[in-house]
């Protein structure tokens, strides 16, 4: 057995529109949970964890602690490149390689393919490691099972002298339904998985011989990259002078040395509802359902339906996706045509375009329940040891209700646990942090009222995840005495019997 160690590299960009509405711009497909209540991402991890669980991920700024989130659940290790604007693979695949040593052999895979079979997935890249050694890209394409026209081709050669991989004589896109027909029938084509395996070095030639300027981008990019636990941040300037350009342009269809191996096991790129649903059973009539959904006289109908009762009656050839914000109800020929639903949209300034409502943060995530004017209701979920950065606002006031778990309130320098039933009053202007001291995860229930309402009515003073620069660029005179007062103040413990309620600043029984 070949006993090279393997160095997983995911790329986790995504645009989130191919799969709307349970996929969207600020959660792309690869976060939201698909598979049995699993993230793709997470999925994805945990596949290559087989191999090594120290894992690189490559991300966008923005969708950094979504990554952390995943890699937590996945139990996997490793760190995290961050991308502050998105220029396609090739960029991001340079910058792994620059960031890993030389003879480093490494697997870029996409963070939102679905392979089920982990063991043949790791077989066949461990096939490929012998043609990596000798100085090969090596590619691998998925055995097609019929003539798909959303997935580009791989045209297999001479087979090489491991007895695994053969050479890749062209690359072929997208095809016409004509064009994929006699592919499937040649017979000696595959689907392009876009999943590499090279040394970094060799990548790194590839790239100095074939897109010289974006290999140049990279080098500046990487070379004044800054540390964040870990996070790696790319130099902003410097990453985003480098062209946007996969590395199937950029380098693989310029590049001689380019090996293929085949993979004979399941596999899906996910990039669709009909894609989605193909990952449920069908029942008699061909309905696949998920969730809380139920079909009667339905037939070739999907119903995805996490949180409530959808009922699909009478209903042929059908996609229904249901979320708690948006519902999407469309012919399934026209599952490829979703992202033009989301340009639509956008273009309309509806949010729910690219915002769900429930928006995940590093401390845990907030649901908006209810909004009205002036007022605004979230239920707050704060993971064990977590904490949200000391801050106030300017235009609103809050009131938290624990509903589960023990919290640690602090509000103008007085810090206070409040228990389950229990509220605290925050007044507008006051400096205040909500913490959860406890092991079990923490719920409260925010009630916000005032003139204005909006997510960037906030000035962070503290922040555990560095985010005091992220906010409207400022800071206030007054955060060193906050900080101070916030650390030296004595913890006032609410009394277990039901009191009166008590004035602003102080805990009361809800």
């Amino acid at each position: 057995m070949n006993t090279t160690t393997i160095h997983p590299v995911v790329l986790c960009g995504g645009s989130g529109t191919r799969l709307w509405p349970l996929s969207r711009k600020a959660l792309p497909k690869q976060f939201a949970p698909l598979v049995g209540g699993k993230s793709l991402l997470q999925l994805t991890l945990e596949r290559l964890a087989s191999l090594n669980p120290d894992i690189t991920c490559i991300a966008s700024e923005d969708h950094r602690f979504l990554v952390r989130e995943a890699a937590e659940a996945a139990r996997t290790t490793g760190r995290q490149i961050l991308e502050p604007v998105a220029r396609n693979t090739a960029a991001a695949m340079a910058c792994a390689a620059l960031l890993a040593d030389a003879n480093d052999l490494l697997l870029f895979a996409p963070s939102d393919h679905h392979i089920p079979d982990t063991e043949l997935f790791a077989e066949t890249v461990r096939h490929g490691v012998e043609a990596a050694l000798a100085g090969r890209i090596v590619t691998f394409g998925v055995v097609p099972c019929f003539p798909s026209t959303a997935y580009g081709y791989i045209e297999g050669g001479a087979a090489s002298g491991d007895g695994h991989s053969q050479a890749v004589m062209r690359f072929v896109e997208k095809p016409s339904a004509a064009v994929a027909v006699s592919l499937i029938l040649h017979g000696g084509y595959c689907w392009n998985a876009g999943i590499f395996l090279v040394q970094a070095r060799t990548l790194v030639a590839a790239l100095r011989a074939h897109a010289p300027d974006i290999l140049l981008a990279c080098e500046r990019a990487t070379a004044a990259v800054s540390t964040d636990g870990s996070f790696l941040r790319l130099d902003r300037d410097a990453f985003a002078a480098c062209r946007s350009d996969s590395i199937d342009y950029a380098v693989l269809e310029k590049h001689k040395e380019v090996a293929v191996v085949k993979f004979e096991g399941s596999w899906s790129d996910v990039g669709s509802w009909n894609a989605v649903a193909n990952l449920h059973p069908a029942d008699e009539a061909g309905n696949r359902l998920s969730g809380k959904a139920s079909a009667l006289h339905a037939r070739n109908t999907f119903v995805h339906a996490p949180h409530r009762p959808v009922v699909a009656l009478g209903t042929e050839n059908l996609i229904i996706v249901d979320t708690t914000d948006a519902v999407l109800v469309a012919d399934a020929s026209c599952a490829e045509q979703v992202a033009d639903v989301v340009r639509m949209l956008s273009l309309e300034g509806c949010a729910e375009a690219t915002e769900h409502r429930r928006v995940v943060r590093p401390w845990g995530a907030y649901d908006s329940i209810d909004t009205g004017e002036r007022f605004q209701v979230k239920r707050l979920t704060v993971k064990p040891g977590a904490k949200l950065s000391l801050q106030m606002h300017h235009h609103r006031s809050e009131h938290w209700i624990v509903v589960k778990g023990t919290a640690k309130a602090t509000c103008d320098g007085v810090v206070t646990l409040v228990r389950e039933n229990e509220s605290i009053y925050l007044p507008l202007g006051a400096i205040h942090r909500l913490e959860n001291p406890g092991k079990t995860m923490l719920e409260v229930i925010e009630v916000q009222t005032g003139g204005y309402l909006g997510e960037d009515d906030i000035v962070r003073f503290d922040d555990t995840y560095g985010r005091c620069a992220a906010v409207r660029g400022r800071s206030d005179p007054a955060a060193t005495a906050a900080v101070a007062d916030a650390a030296a103040a004595p913890v006032i413990a609410m009394p277990s019997p039901p009191v009166e309620a008590t004035p602003a600043h102080q805990a009361s029984v809800f």
